[in-house]
């Protein structure tokens, strides 16, 4: 069952000016930097009340948010919300016709365990399930 919205998940091309940014809206440094080798991207975390924002900056061009880049313009990448038992909401979600990018979970960053949602199963948006 989704419980909450977890984070936001913001693409950027810079992480570090970003990071100041973010440092400066919300008023407060971010609590975790992480790099996910297996997903070649470097993950800057801040506490917003009972949320999260995270900054996700390439570390490679051929990852994922690399090549979200090239395409897109900076913003966010997707939302994430966290589930109670991640393995039941993607059968759950796959026999309501949702389409998963991945059969398995994922370790993710801020050691969370991961699944995506492909964006055409949600209205453009790509959805990420996550539970601790």
């Amino acid at each position: 069952m989704i419980k909450k919205i977890e984070h936001l998940g913001i693409a950027v091309n810079n992480i570090e000016e970003a990071t100041k940014t973010y440092e400066a809206l919300l008023n407060s440094p971010p609590y975790k930097t992480e790099i996910v080798e297996r997903e070649g991207v470097k993950t800057v975390f801040f506490e917003c009340g009972e949320s999260k924002v995270e900054l996700l900056g390439a570390t490679r061009e051929d990852s994922p948010v690399g090549k979200y880049l090239s395409k897109q313009k900076e913003g966010i990448h997707h939302i994430a919300f966290f589930v109670d038992d991640l393995k039941s909401e993607m059968k759950r979600l796959q026999k309501e016709g949702f389409q998963l990018l991945s059969e398995e979970p994922k370790a993710g960053a801020d050691g969370k365990s991961i699944v995506f949602l492909h964006p055409k199963s949600s209205h453009g948006v790509l959805v990420e399930l996550c539970e601790d």
